[in-house]
């Protein structure tokens, strides 16, 4: 009898100690997953507070730049020839359901529309847009329901799978709101836009688009959709960017579900007023980012006041405190609190808000007792299997429903901890690329705290100094033993931080990264044709704006010399490369001077 007792005692236990090493391993790996989706969420806000730092210059540099009218960019669609031997979709208009169809099959299969339907399409798109109030209101009647999706950034993927967990394309019985940045980062941000565009057009009461931050010229620059309209679309890229940037402009800022539930792309702030949003003229807009807002917003110039209240629905987020205050980590827009949403949702009578804009690991959250919703419909957003995107659907009684999924490609193929370690080495090396852009400012204060010239300081002093610098707000200590070495003693070797680029010429290196695509878009502003070089007129022209920006007189002289400096090869033109190297021999001759 003891024997069985014994073995059943002993197999009990077994299985308890092996319950408790597999939660704890568990629980490892929920860890550096989180902290991995942490270092790539504070990178972007990092990144993007930088961009609209600049937003302003590059907003400058382009107004006085491009010149091209309208009429430069008007191409008679029924002038471009579709060749016998084009093998995509076509498009017919009005259009219908059987195009919407034959569209997505073509689509789902890369194939590419031809840029005669697409500027065709752009055309249509615009006329109807330009129709469109500011904010829409859309009415859910008892026999049907409401369908939200929030950020797509260039994922053909998760539109695909939406409609497929739906069953059921949209139509007058199923109506769709997608709730802005269909565009950017991913690479298929182009076919996102026409299939949009196309439901648009077919269901116009139905199928309703609100403006999100990425719906912006400056920001397709930085983040690739530009790259890849032009890419895509080498002789008609141009014109096709010019008619999206108006299109953009005119896309509504917000959507009303039965008056009581407010749909935005980022969120609101202590000033935001719907009246105001209804009445002012949103295609001619311009987005002021260095937000200097007075004691009272009414105070402000009627541009300033429009501007501020389009940047807080676009970019704001929303926060655990009470208050409003500016958004330091994107730099742009607001943190509104639990008040800050009280206020509105009791002044216009509304029951809830829902918005986008922001990364989340389940694909939404709720905030603010439940009255603030985010969606984020984009699933592998960091990487493969860094999170699942989710939409809303919502019946009559405004309750929403939230569906989860995520695109696999080989995440379904591969363990948890082998999904952890790619997204966990993806996150690092994104982090190692940060650390190295500011590899010089780290080094001066690293030597502030080694006062013997050591190579060695204390952990403490070590993440002082990486938060001090990069502000990346990181759980440094924890992050340690992935980043640096460290000596029997437990102290920092400071400069194993950079060992992982140690076969690259540094200086030129961190240039390039820190640089590399801010001069990426100066380089396209320059290159007014998109040839992929700078003539000298081009050079001439822009330097001089450039100059009128800083308030400097340049001799057309000194502006030829400059040019002949930059090319290099001696052709007559500068090619990105010369551009980069140029720029690295100024930025070395800075530090030096410095």
């Amino acid at each position: 009898m003891c024997d069985p007792l014994l073995s059943l005692f002993t197999a009990i236990k077994a299985t308890a100690l092996i319950q408790r090493w597999y939660r704890c391993k568990r629980a490892q790996l929920e860890i550096r997953r989180r902290y991995s989706l942490t270092i790539f969420e504070s990178i972007e806000y990092a990144d993007e507070q930088e961009q609209t730092q600049l937003s302003n210059f590059f907003t400058f540099m382009l107004e006085h730049c491009v010149h091209h009218g309208e009429d430069s960019y008007v191409i008679e669609y029924e002038k471009i020839d579709v060749p016998d031997s084009y093998r995509g979709p076509r498009l017919s208009f009005p259009l219908n359901i059987a195009h919407a169809k034959a569209l997505l099959n073509a689509l789902k299969n890369r194939q590419l529309l031809h840029p005669r339907y697409v500027l065709q399409l752009l055309r249509e798109t615009r006329r109807l847009l330009k129709e469109k109030p500011n904010i829409t209101h859309v009415s859910v009647s008892y026999f049907k329901e409401i369908t939200i999706c929030g950020d797509l950034h260039g994922n053909l993927d998760d539109l695909l799978l939406v409609f497929h967990k739906m069953y059921f394309l949209p139509s007058e019985n199923n109506p769709y709101v997608f709730n802005g940045d269909f565009v950017d980062r991913g690479k298929n941000s182009m076919e996102i836009l026409i299939i949009l565009f196309v439901f648009l057009l077919i269901y116009p009461n139905d199928f309703h688009l609100n403006r999100g931050n990425h719906e912006d010229y400056i920001l397709n620059m930085k983040y690739g959709f530009t790259k890849e309209v032009l890419k895509k679309y080498k002789v008609h890229g141009m014109t096709i960017l010019y008619h999206l940037r108006e299109i953009f402009s005119w896309l509504p800022l917000a959507t009303l579900v039965n008056n009581k539930v407010l749909i935005v792309h980022g969120g609101i702030s202590d000033t935001t007023d719907l009246d105001s949003l209804k009445l002012l003229e949103r295609n001619k807009v311009m987005m002021f980012h260095d937000r200097d807002v007075p004691a009272h917003p009414k105070k402000l110039v009627p541009d300033r006041f429009c501007s501020s209240q389009v940047l807080d629905i676009l970019w704001s987020d929303p926060k655990k405190q009470r208050g409003c205050t500016l958004n330091q980590r994107r730099g742009g827009g607001c943190c509104f609190g639990p008040d800050t949403t009280d206020q509105l949702l009791k002044k216009h009578n509304l029951k809830m808000l829902i918005r986008s804009h922001e990364f989340k690991p389940d694909g939404y959250d709720l905030a603010h007792d439940g009255k603030v919703i985010t969606i984020f419909s984009a699933s592998n957003y960091y990487e493969e299997g860094s999170n699942r995107g989710a939409y809303i659907r919502m019946n009559p009684d405004l309750v929403p429903h939230f569906i989860q999924y995520q695109v696999c490609v080989s995440t379904d193929k591969r363990k948890n901890w082998e999904r952890v370690k790619t997204i966990e080495q993806s996150a690092l090396q994104t982090l190692q690329e940060r650390i190295f852009i500011h590899k010089q400012k780290l080094m001066d204060t690293f030597a502030k705290y080694d006062r013997n010239s050591t190579g060695r300081i204390s952990v403490s002093d070590w993440a002082a100094v990486m938060e001090s610098v990069l502000q990346l707000k990181l759980p440094w200590r924890t992050l340690k033993s992935r980043l640096v070495k460290t000596d029997p003693d437990g102290n920092v070797d400071y400069m194993s931080c950079f060992y992982y680029m140690d076969t690259v010429q540094p200086t030129l290196v961190e240039t390039l990264c820190k640089y590399s695509r801010d001069l990426q878009m100066i380089f396209n502003i320059m290159d007014e044709d998109q040839s992929g070089l700078i003539s000298p007129d081009e050079f001439r022209k822009t330097w001089k704006i450039f100059s009128s920006y800083l308030g400097i007189h340049s001799h057309d002289e000194a502006i030829d010399k400059l040019v002949q400096s930059i090319d290099y090869n001696k052709d007559g033109y500068i090619d990105f490369s010369e551009f980069l190297e140029a720029f690295h021999v100024v930025h070395k001759l800075e530090n030096k001077a410095a």
